[in-house]
């Protein structure tokens, strides 16, 4: 199994430097991972540092929090999207779902699908702050709207991606949507437990120690 392909390189941390950001391009170029995640003011960056390398440039919409209004989303991902990002991952509007909107919810949804206009889509639902009636429900409204994945958590909640919840997500999805599990996946023994509950796609800052890990 060709684990490096699950990957997504990941370095969201409001302090990364430059240095920062061409290390893990090149780590993710040596290791042909699936994708690097940056935050948005460095996707032109990576995407420079990984022409032609095979490597997909992945960024975060409405993060961490996912409190900006649907307008804002919206140009965040075509924004993205223009400075040259394969792949966006959107915070949902916790709130509103926890207020029960889910007609706002839904609406939310199919406008950033809209507005990525066929670049595939992650919705981050940030488990920790979901009962499992929630994480059911928000699976059921991103499957409507055409969402391509469903991801666990930011990493910077209060709480990142747990087995259990992983399961949850897959079987409240349909067919042909994935899991993205991320959030405190730091060992071998997590990123197999996590591809087993149904993760497609992990997302970790620890991918350099899980591949050296896989290969001894």
């Amino acid at each position: 199994m060709n684990y490096n392909e699950y990957i997504d390189h990941t370095n969201l941390k409001a302090f990364a430097k430059l240095e920062d950001i061409v290390k893990l391009c090149s780590e993710a170029n040596y290791y042909k991972f699936k994708s690097v995640c940056v935050n948005p003011a460095y996707i032109e960056t990576a995407k420079e540092l990984l022409k032609d390398s095979g490597v997909l440039i992945c960024t975060v919409i409405g993060f961490p929090l996912g409190q900006n209004t649907t307008e804002v989303k919206k140009f965040e991902v075509t924004d993205a999207i223009a400075k040259g990002a394969d792949e966006v991952d959107v915070v949902l509007n916790i709130a509103e779902l926890k207020n029960k909107n889910y007609d706002y919810v839904l609406n939310e949804l199919k406008e950033v699908v809209k507005a990525a206009n066929g670049v595939l889509v992650k919705l981050i639902i940030e488990t920790c702050y979901l009962d499992n009636d929630e994480i059911k429900k928000v699976c059921e409204l991103a499957s409507l709207a055409e969402i391509d994945y469903v991801k666990t958590s930011t990493g910077f909640g209060t709480g990142g991606a747990k087995f259990e919840d992983v399961k949850l997500m897959k079987e409240s999805i349909k067919p042909n949507m994935k899991v993205k599990a991320s959030g405190g996946i730091k060992s071998k023994d997590d990123f197999l437990k996590m591809i087993e509950a149904g993760a497609s796609r992990i997302g970790t800052s620890s991918g350099v120690q899980i591949m050296e890990d896989l290969n001894e």
